[in-house]
Parts: structure tokens; sequence; C-alpha cells
């Protein structure tokens, strides 16, 4: 049996994040992955201005892919614009590693299969204790589903279907674009180039909101590269996407129980006009770390709920992703609980583009 003082399911960025600040605060930990970093990761891999500060990255030392977006490209119903909000885009692949790395905590490949309390602690498999555990594995989490689903069980309607491709890739467009309910797809399309002549495409829309029009992501992926092609961006590809899918922000009422607590994509923390999960994920890992060490209140209050800092652009894709024509009742689908708009740094503008490819 391994002793420590906090155990933490799931290496991605909420369990890095967590760990990296118990480790500093000298306590001992464990972060247990089924999987061996670096692994591959399905995600669109831009993050923002402020998971850069959360992180405490040195963007000049970083050594791996790292490029930045100063506005991002929008397609809207046959119209373009060029939002004014800075991004950066990473590799998962690379990012996740290299985050789990630093975190300084011991790293054990392990599927976790079974968790108990024993005088206090929590036991993982026979072959792990400690007084504290922290899940942060994803969708499919292990200490969501024995500890958390009763308690917050998924809402259908706000869970996102997507499929991807990342490959390297001689881009001529730098920018990033994002197509916005084409082809009445209910989410969006992207394309991000990376640094070194790595390229991601995907799309990702709302499940629940597929299946009710009879429509499915794998034509609507056929429909994307279409577009991709017709435009120049990406030809000549031999595409072979992967899909996975996670859920958007909700009412999560139960976010600890006992020393026990949950973050990032395993309590559903994805924001919900950009469905962006980094962010959310990192600050979530922080404020777990944070109760742990000081006894405070572990609250997910505080992470906003919305990427996108123009206030119209919040509430439009948030009422067209999830709550236009869904039927569903009001207790299950709710205002997201998110900082007062005194909190939101100061929206950006919007304006046509003076070029786009």
């Amino acid at each position: 049996m391994r002793n420590y003082d906090a155990l933490i399911v799931g290496g991605g960025p909420a369990g890095s994040a967590c760990a990296r600040k118990l480790v500093q605060a000298g306590s001992k930990v464990a972060v247990l992955d089924r999987e061996e970093f670096p692994r591959t990761k399905l995600c669109a891999g831009w993050v923002t201005p402020q998971v850069v500060a959360e992180l405490e990255l040195d963007v000049d030392t970083y050594p791996h892919r790292f490029s930045t977006f100063k506005y991002i490209i929008a397609h809207v119903k046959g119209f373009t614009f060029k939002l004014d909000t800075p991004q950066h885009s990473i590799r998962r692949f690379e990012f996740d590693d290299f985050l789990l790395k630093r975190c300084g905590a011991d790293v054990h490949v392990h599927k976790v299969k079974n968790i108990e309390r024993e005088n206090g602690d929590y036991v993982i498999d026979g072959k792990f204790r400690a007084p504290y555990l922290v899940g942060a594995g994803g969708t499919r989490c292990p200490v969501y589903r024995e500890l958390f689903r009763e308690a917050n069980p998924r809402a259908r309607q706000l869970q996102a279907a997507t499929l991807e491709h990342e490959f390297p890739y001689d881009w001529s467009d730098p920018h990033c674009h994002l197509w916005f309910f084409d082809n009445g797809l209910p989410g969006y399309a992207w394309y991000v180039p990376k640094a070194d002549a790595y390229l991601n495409c995907g799309i990702g829309g709302m499940a629940e909101k597929l299946k009710a029009k009879g429509d499915d992501i794998k034509r609507q992926w056929r429909h994307f590269i279409g577009v991709l092609d017709k435009r120049r961006l990406v030809t000549d590809v031999d595409y072979a996407p992967k899909g996975y899918s996670y859920y958007l922000r909700g009412d999560v009422e139960v976010v600890r129980v006992d020393n026990a607590f949950i973050t990032g994509d395993a309590v559903g923390l994805a924001t919900r006009d950009l469905c962006e999960g980094i962010g959310p994920a990192i600050s979530s890992g922080h404020r777990a770390a944070d109760s742990i060490l000081n006894g405070s209140e572990y609250s997910l209050d505080a992470i906003s709920a919305h990427s996108a800092e123009h206030a119209i652009v919040r509430k439009l894709l948030d009422y067209l992703f999830t709550k236009r024509r869904t039927g569903l009742s009001k207790s299950r689908v709710s205002k997201s609980r998110g900082p007062s708009d005194g909190l939101v740094k100061k929206s950006p503008w919007i304006r046509p583009p003076r070029s786009h490819s």
C-alpha cells in the first residue's frame, strides 16, 4: 500500500493543476491515469491568455508548439466577422504531458476500478491510500461514477458530440476559423493551425439536437471537409476523424463529498457558448487544491460558464446551444452560475475582417 496526502485520478489539466499546487505546498501527491503520457488527446487545443496566467506558463521557455491568434475569424450564416479575442494554440499531446511532468507529483499508470473508505482515508484498488481524493478523469472519471453520479446526473441536453482530426499539414492560412451553425449544425466547426506545420480540424454539436433532427455528426463532418476543400484551406488529406463527447456547464449542486472533490470535465464545466473546457478545468483544479490546503469552501461559483467576453455573443450562443427548442424542463437546465457582469473583463468589439481566406 502506498500512502499519500492526496490522490488525484486523472492527469489532464485539472489533475496536474491541482497536483502542482499541492506539491508546491509540501504535500505528497499521486496522480493516477489509465494512460501513459504523452497520450493522444482529442481537442481543438486553444487556450486563453487567462489559462497561461493561471498556469504561470512562461511561453518563451515552453518547449513545444505554441502560437497566438490575435483574433478569430467567425463565419455565421454567410457573414464573416473578426473577433478581437486573443487566443493561443497548443497540441494537447504535448501540453498535457508537459504540465503533468512539471507538477512534481508521483505519476502512476493505473486504471481505477474500486474506491473504498477505510478509517477516514480513500483506498484505491488496495494499492493507494490518502485522506483526500480528487476526481479529474474527464467525462468517464471513476470518482464521478462512484461518488458523484447519483447527486449530479448527466443532463442529456448539455452533451456535446464531436469529431476531429489533428495531423501534420503545411497550412497557408495562419488564422483560426470558426463556422457557427453551418448546414444546420447545432454547434460549430473549427480550423485551428498549430505551430510547426500541424493542424486541427473538427466539428462539435449538441447531441440531443442532432438526434431530434434525424441528423448525425458524421454527416456534418462530410459537409465540413467539403467546406475546407472549397475554400482551399485543406486539400488532398486522407481524413481519419475520431469522436468523443463531453458536457457543458449546468447547475452542479454537489462538488465535494466528505474529502472527495470533482473537477474539470468530470463534473461538466465546458463553457456554454464556445464549449471550452481547459480554462474551467484548471480553475477547478486550483480551487480543489486551495480547499485541501486551507480548509476553504470548494465552490464553482467563481468559474465562468462562458468564454466569450462580449455579453451579446455569450447570451446568443448559450441560447442557441442549450435552450432553443429543447422542450426540456427548467429544473434540468437553469442559469449557470458564473461571475457577475462586474467581474467579466472588458468586452471585445466585433468588426468585419480586412481580409480573410
